[in-house]
């Protein structure tokens, strides 16, 4: 169980408190309320940008790094397409230089042509080296495109594509700055060895001052019930054949969500999984299969990723892989494996619950799903997950017919 404390400024800047004075340091984390999904369809990518330009100076600290390492702090942020995150982990003696840098960038930033240039051209090798030179990097990018149509989620972080990083302006980004960082579209989260009032004092001495801005609205367009398979091929050379595809989930604070993660564990986490044992062991038609879950605050997608032995064809290996989904999804009724599954997760959280920095975050983003209690109520979703609803929920999203499909085959027929 987690405990915390919350309070707000006047300028809307939502704070969670926790208080754990068996640590040496103390975590500041914030989250800003705007991801991918919060972009022009014209102009993606910018998220992702900001959380390289938010370390390039601001008004009156033109080194953000020089003073946090001279204090012994260390930090680093990253970006989805629902929030944009930033946090600082520092000893607590030293915990005002974390107020005050994260104040002084989110109260004015440093805008020149130079340090956008600078972070244009670091996120453009970036969407090189991870996604145009990768094999399968761009794999999530055609899923996206695929089970997407109306919804923003039919673009990642990094963007559509590089231009719309390549054509960026100074007012472009200033705009976005001007609309999405601000204090009352922000939560912080102060964690460690710091007490609540001391945390109140300096919140309210560096950041009480910051104006008030408008809080993101979070409205999206729905996206349509998928009725039909859509598959595209991706031939590339010189790369170990492979299938992905990906079902429409729920959305991350529905109740589906637990039975999801477990099911996606059941199918392909380990040598007992049910994948491994009949699709690797049995039939040799893969060398590897996993399944996974996105975290998506709205309805996501399950993923599941085979690669194909050498000398097996892509029509056979996708025949098999539904044959034994078939299979599943009239069979599975093994309580000892959902058991073991729910125990994993329950050790891993427990462990998860011992880090300060872990800590910070699952608060600020619970608070920011709308129900700050979900970081303790999470679990119970996953313990009252019974076979039968693994059996029924993979009957409901396992379909051919919803399916989304990426085939990278040396062959082009």
């Amino acid at each position: 169980m987690i405990k915390f404390d919350t309070f707000e400024l006047e300028n809307g800047l939502r704070v969670i408190h926790h208080f754990n004075p068996n640590k040496s340091s103390t975590v500041v984390n914030i989250l800003y309320n705007v991801g991918a999904r919060d972009e022009d369809p014209n102009k993606t990518g910018f998220a992702h940008l900001f959380e390289h330009l938010m370390f390039g100076g601001s008004k009156n600290i033109p080194d953000y790094d020089g003073p946090l390492q001279k204090a012994g702090g260390q930090n680093n942020a990253f970006t989805n397409n629902d929030i944009t995150n930033y946090y600082i982990q520092i000893p607590s003696e030293n915990i005002e230089t974390a107020f005050w840098l994260e104040s002084d960038r989110m109260k004015q930033l440093a805008f020149s042509e130079k340090s956008l240039s600078v972070q244009q051209g670091v996120v453009i090798e970036e969407f090189k080296q991870r996604y145009l030179n990768q094999p399968y990097g761009l794999a999530y990018k055609h899923l996206r495109e695929l089970a997407y149509k109306t919804h923003p989620y039919q673009w990642q972080t990094i963007g559509k594509e590089i231009s719309h990083v390549v054509e960026a302006k100074l007012i472009d980004v200033i705009e976005f700055f001007n609309k999405y960082y601000n204090p009352n579209n922000a939560i912080m989260c102060v964690a460690g060895n710091i007490t609540l009032d001391n945390c109140k004092h300096l919140t309210t001495k560096w950041f009480s001052d910051i104006a008030k801005g408008e809080r993101n609205k979070n409205i999206y367009s729905n996206e349509e019930i998928q009725v039909s398979a859509r598959a595209i091929k991706a031939p590339q050379a010189n790369a170990q054949k492979a299938i992905y595809i990906a079902f429409h989930k729920s959305k991350k604070m529905d109740v589906s969500h637990a039975v999801e993660d477990l099911l996606s564990d059941i199918l392909s986490s380990g040598k007992n999984s049910f994948f491994y044992k009949y699709l690797i062991d049995k039939e040799k038609v893969f060398t590897s299969i996993d399944c996974f879950v996105g975290d998506d605050i709205d309805p996501g997608l399950f993923y599941i990723v085979g690669r194909l032995q050498d000398d097996i064809l892509m029509e056979v290996a996708e025949n098999k892989l539904w044959e034994y989904i078939t299979i599943f999804k009239s069979s599975f009724s093994n309580e000892n494996e959902l058991l073991s599954r729910k125990n994993k997760l329950l050790t891993a959280k427990s462990y998860q619950d011992t880090e300060l920095l872990n800590i910070a975050m699952q608060l600020c983003f619970a608070e920011n799903l709308g129900d700050i209690q979900f970081v303790n109520n999470e679990l119970l979703s996953y313990i009252n997950v019974s076979v039968n609803d693994i059996k029924l929920l993979a009957n409901k999203i396992l379909i051919k017919e919803k399916s989304n499909t990426v085939y990278y085959d040396n062959i082009i027929k």
